[in-house]
């Protein structure tokens, strides 16, 4: 097995030793060493590269901002934010994934053992996206995933869809690694009047709101976090919010979301086979499925069943996505109707919203 070698940058010798603790267990994952700040990280690098690059924002010296324009200026390489700025969504997470960063996690905590459990996933998980992400739009080399649960553990397998009759429609998304800048480029070139969405994408708790608040700022249709209850409307995309699974459900002919606790369905939550299961139970023909860019397979068995109910999927191409793996598993189910670039997704969507 080839090893994926880290190099963590943190001012913080806690974090440091933290993180290097979480991923001394990981068979296929090594710290290959750490550094309080970029000189030191610099001199690292001349010396052994590393395939993924853990970096802190707020650092002495240099901060972690500085440090990642210049590197994708120089030598590109993948790297991932771990910030405590990531918890407040502020405008330096952003921009770091605008720079080139591949994804953000927020620094480990202490806690229950499941919490430790969780987060030794989830960083792990990232690590092992970043290390396949398309910097320079390569297609990454295959790397299977195995799911840790099931959106059994969440919501009953789909037995018949729904079969209230109903004019409304519903767009179902999901996406992971590289999903914050593909998410952006589509909702921008969406029209006001278009079927309402409900969107997994895998990010930390409390940035989902920012996330949702600055594409609001950008886009022509309204973008907001989802609340418990929140109905599904025209014209308008709710995001899931971090660490919360999000569940389509319908009341009468409306369409409303559902935010619960649970388990982690294919190592995430929230989970993109949770929403597509329960899109395929309450909307079944009436809905579109859209698959992006992520690394591993959540979001494949849902979409599969989405298919089975009539609805219409859509998935990102390879040459589109920074790391083709979840549109790649939903491919080889057979669930997906067209594969097609990122740059195409919002004018398919529309066309597909008018003919369902």
């Amino acid at each position: 097995m080839k090893k994926i070698h880290v190099l963590i940058i943190d001012d913080s010798a806690v974090v440091r030793q933290t993180i290097s603790g979480i991923l001394e267990d990981e068979p296929d994952i090594v710290v290959m060493g750490t550094a309080p700040d970029p000189y030191y990280a610099a001199e690292k690098i001349s010396r052994e590269v590393p395939n993924v690059i853990i970096l802190d924002i707020e650092m002495p010296r240099m901060d972690g901002l500085t440090f990642l324009q210049k590197l994708m200026s120089q030598h590109p390489l993948p790297v991932v934010i771990c910030s405590s700025l990531a918890e407040s969504g502020s405008d330096s997470a952003f921009k770091a994934l605008a720079y080139g960063a591949v994804d953000i996690i927020t620094k480990p905590k202490m806690g229950t053992k499941e919490f430790i459990v969780e987060s030794k996933i989830r960083i792990a998980d990232t690590i092992r996206a970043a290390s396949k992400a398309s910097i320079k739009k390569i297609a990454p080399a295959s790397m299977d995933v195995k799911p840790k649960y099931t959106a059994d553990a969440v919501i009953p397998a789909v037995k018949k869809p729904v079969l209230t009759e109903t004019t409304d429609k519903v767009i179902a998304v999901g996406a992971s690694t590289g999903g914050t800048e593909a998410l952006r480029e589509m909702l921008m070139n969406l029209p006001l009047d278009i079927s309402g969405l409900v969107i997994v994408q895998h990010m930390p708790e409390n940035f989902t709101r920012a996330f949702a608040e600055r594409l609001n700022e950008l886009c022509a249709i309204q973008v907001r976090e989802a609340k418990d209850g929140d109905s599904v409307l025209r014209g308008q995309a709710l995001i899931a919010p971090g660490n919360r699974h999000t569940l389509l459900k319908r009341r009468g002919a409306q369409y409303y979301v559902e935010i619960k606790d649970g388990p982690l369905v294919t190592r995430h939550r929230p989970s993109v086979d949770v929403l597509f299961r329960s899109t395929a139970y309450y909307a079944g023909k009436n809905a579109i499925g859209v698959i992006m860019t992520g690394m591993g397979d959540d979001g494949a068995r849902g979409m599969k069943e989405m298919k089975d109910a009539g609805a219409y999927n859509i998935a990102q191409d390879e040459e589109s996505c920074v790391v083709f793996g979840m549109p790649r598993e939903a491919i080889k189910l057979n669930a997906v109707d067209r594969v097609i670039p990122l740059s195409r997704i919002p004018a398919e969507v529309c066309s597909a919203s008018r003919k369902i």
